[in-house]
């Protein structure tokens, strides 16, 4: 039968929730991509699948618009807590990812704001291809690195203005010091609780923002003694805010906007399927 999806953005970060709670799961590879075509699909930047679970209220599959899987995307999680806590008329839900579960609420000024697990730093979490110190990688820059389920790699750099990301992101996303590529954030410090962040997505290019990124950005420069506890980060396409106290579990608040929703054929569903 057809699958409904949703779309939304968080400051210009778009994804669909497509909701497969209640049947088998249709989404691979293949359809994901097909799904992801801005041209001949619905288009975004990630896709979550919501499915049942048993401990939580939803488990969160994610893909990128290439196909490729990913553990973690902020936007979409706080997307899917957003859809399930106007559909069951309450306030917190609990979401399963990879990361483990996720508390999410919905905070008195109507941001989304989610537990997104604790940052991990040691070089196999990343993971690097060899034993190096993620304070300060051996990559010219000394960019700092951490996982929040997906790689992260952070430049901090004095000014933003001129920087080509397009020509340095993919080079750095792909170096073989990071054997499942890497995030790459340029960040801009303009006070101890305020960066300026650009992004090179692994797997997508630039995007207007991106919840995970965001956190790694401000976990990184929190490491680094740049940073208090309390950090407005802001993209290209608006501002989130990240609050990690040096350890434990990171915190992401944010923005989160319905687009439209509709439904998947089944012709759209099917291995071989030609674009919609």
């Amino acid at each position: 039968m057809p699958l409904s999806f949703h779309k939304m953005h968080a400051n210009g970060d778009d994804f669909i929730l497509v909701d497969a709670r209640h049947s088998a799961n249709p989404i691979t590879s293949a359809i994901a991509q097909r799904l992801g075509d801005r041209h001949r699909g619905i288009g975004f930047n990630q896709l979550a699948v919501l499915l049942d679970c048993a401990d939580a209220d939803v488990r969160l599959e994610f893909w990128n618009a290439d196909g490729s899987v990913l553990d973690v995307c902020g936007s979409a999680t706080r997307g899917a807590a957003d859809r399930l806590m106007r559909e069951a008329s309450r306030k917190s839900i609990t979401l399963r990812t990879t990361r483990g579960l996720l508390n999410c609420e919905r905070t008195s000024s109507g941001l989304i704001s989610v537990d997104m697990g604790e940052p991990l730093f040691h070089w196999m979490d990343i993971p690097l291809a060899e034993e190096h110190e993620t304070l300060a990688l051996p990559l010219p820059g000394n960019p700092v690195a951490c996982s929040m389920g997906n790689p992260h790699c952070t430049y901090f750099i004095d000014d933003l203005s001129g920087l080509d990301i397009a020509a340095l992101g993919p080079a750095i996303e792909s170096n073989p010091l990071f054997p499942r590529k890497t995030n790459v954030h340029f960040v801009q410090v303009i006070d101890r609780q305020h960066i300026r962040l650009r992004i090179w997505e692994r797997n997508g290019g630039i995007p207007l923002g991106s919840g995970s990124c965001a956190c790694g950005a401000a976990v990184n420069g929190i490491r680094k003694g740049l940073l208090d506890h309390n950090v407005e980060v802001e993209c290209d396409g608006g501002s989130v805010h990240v609050q990690w106290n040096g350890k434990g579990n990171v915190t992401l608040s944010g923005p989160v906007e319905p687009i439209y929703s509709g439904t998947i054929p089944d012709s759209q569903l099917k291995p071989n399927a030609t674009p919609l």
